[in-house]
């Protein structure tokens, strides 16, 4: 039993499964606003299920891709994928596991969201090979993590809707803008590796310009979705609320490299959060 509570913690670290965090409000923010309230508990279950598994295939692919280039990055040396403590053929189960359970909700959910599964699996796995030749990798993960609210309408409706690729759209700049300074960390290793990223091609102060630009863009969508949707007081709240919390971010990072993390983790969780509860309760005042 201790062997595999130990796996099981194991695997948790190699996912970050904490990170879930970013993309599980969305998906539900999409739903709460297509469905005009409660979605219900089926869907509930099934929308989460769809997500852990989609984000397990995702970090599962990736750790297996990247195990050599891990083994490779002081910051990434001591990942379970690279000191041994999980090794390849289980990772690959892994993924191939959550792969087929991502398929399996999507196909209980209805017929598009069943349709539209493999392609996603596909964009999500595109993601671990972007970087060793594109510096659009940042893009790619900020286009995975926009398919959330994407996932969420359809499983709701079965249609996709104007507002929610308007949502979508502004979930793919702030996941690749914050992805940008996160990815400040490794540029020197990314240059010595010869791995392709805007800020070991463009250098720190053009990488910081373009995540602030991207995280304008951000807010552009965002206020866009909540007009395209006609929300009301406690949207335009969450738009606020996002302005100053991303804008807080950078000034974080601006002041000390060192607070990169903080800004990364804790800055864009609540942000999350927040803006699914100011949602919540648009919806909870205006029914």
């Amino acid at each position: 039993m201790e062997k595999i509570i130990k796996l099981l913690n194991d695997f948790n670290e190699l996912v970050m499964f904490k990170h879930s965090i970013f993309s599980l409000p969305f998906i539900f923010i999409a739903m709460v606003v297509a469905a005009n309230g409660w979605f219900g508990w089926n869907l509930l279950l099934l929308g989460t299920l769809a997500a852990l598994t989609a984000r397990n295939f995702a970090m599962g692919f990736n750790r297996y891709l990247d195990r050599d280039i891990d083994a490779l990055n002081p910051r990434t040396i001591n990942r379970p994928s690279v000191d041994g403590r999980i090794n390849p053929t289980q990772m690959l189960f892994f993924t191939i596991f959550n792969a087929l359970g991502f398929i399996g909700v999507a196909y209980i959910v209805n017929n598009l969201a069943f349709y539209l599964s493999v392609p996603i699996l596909l964009v999500l796995a595109s993601y671990s090979y972007f970087k060793r030749f594109s510096y659009l990798a940042h893009i790619i993960l900020g286009i995975s993590l926009g398919l959330a609210p994407i996932a969420g309408v359809v499983a709701v409706s079965e249609t996709i809707t104007l507002w929610s690729i308007y949502l979508s759209i502004g979930v793919l700049f702030w996941v690749a803008g914050f992805d940008l300074l996160y990815s400040l960390q490794d540029i020197e290793v990314d240059k010595e590796l010869g791995l392709h990223s805007i800020p070991s091609k463009f250098g720190v102060k053009n990488t910081m310009l373009f995540s602030k630009i991207m995280h304008s863009l951000t807010i552009v969508f965002w206020l866009l979705f909540v007009i395209e949707s006609s929300l009301g007081v406690f949207a335009y709240l969450a738009i606020l609320a996002s302005t100053i919390m991303l804008t807080y971010e950078h000034i974080l990072v601006n002041r000390d490299f060192s607070k990169i993390d903080k800004a990364f983790f804790t800055i864009n969780g609540y942000l999350g959060i927040m803006f699914f509860v100011l949602i919540v309760l648009e919806k909870v005042f205006s029914n």
